[in-house]
């Protein structure tokens, strides 16, 4: 198990203020299966849902920006458990573009990729990997999703959300496999080590005028978007 403990670049869990996080939460004085399920519960719901500059950031810069997606909120999720000794590693996907629609608009859906890189967290706990992706998504924005589509019943796509039931998202943590946007996945990469393993040999290929005008541009637009929802008022 010592390779899902590693520090790396990425998982630069030796930084000040992710040790400071988890010092002031006293994470580390909690039994497992508790210390698990409250860092789960702290990257789904403090760490906000919405788009970082790119999927390299390494955690300590997720920790700072206060959101993530799929992949930086994963970066910041395994970096708290290999700190506090539990082993973690990371599966790497590709899903429809589909599923962003929403939180991707106008001119930046039309020009994002049809394949978008995609990851979630496996964790060692109990002689098993449990395979965690229902943080992606904060309560808070959840929630307003799910009121402004009351109506859906069974499966749902967009927004950030890919799931067979809508109303009832395998979201908590409670020795179980968590899941958000995995009926959107489309190809497998399987499992790596580390998430700087995984961007070595996969990750989202752009070009570099659209990457830049991703940078500088599209995600601030799908920020805006999710952050509408996260305040919509009935």
């Amino acid at each position: 198990m010592e390779q899902y403990l590693k520090a790396t670049k990425m998982l630069d869990y030796e930084h000040s203020s992710i040790q400071k996080l988890i010092s002031d939460k006293g994470w580390k004085s909690l039994p497992e299966f508790e210390r698990i399920k409250a860092i789960y519960d702290y990257i789904r719901d403090d760490i906000l849902f919405g788009y970082n500059v790119d999927d390299s950031v390494p955690a300590s810069k997720v920790l700072k920006d206060g959101y993530g997606q799929c992949n930086t909120k994963g970066t910041l999720f395994m970096a708290l458990l290999r700190a506090c000794g539990t082993p973690c590693r990371v599966h790497g996907f590709t899903i429809d573009k589909i599923l962003q629609k929403g939180a991707m608009t106008g001119i930046v859906y039309r020009n994002a990729p049809r394949n978008i890189f995609h990851s979630w967290v496996e964790v060692y706990f109990e002689d098993a990997w449990f395979e965690l992706e229902g943080f992606i998504l904060d309560k808070s924005y959840l929630n307003k999703l799910q009121s402004i589509n009351s109506t859906c019943e069974g499966p749902f796509c967009g927004y950030g959300v890919a799931v067979t039931d809508f109303k009832n998202p395998t979201i908590e943590f409670n020795r179980n496999n968590t899941y958000i946007q995995s009926e959107g996945i489309n190809q497998d990469f399987g499992v790596y080590d580390s998430p700087d393993d995984l961007l070595k040999e996969h990750g989202q290929e752009l070009r570099p005028l659209k990457a830049f005008a991703y940078r500088n541009l599209g995600r601030h637009l799908m920020n805006k978007n999710v952050n509408k929802i996260r305040n919509w008022k009935q």
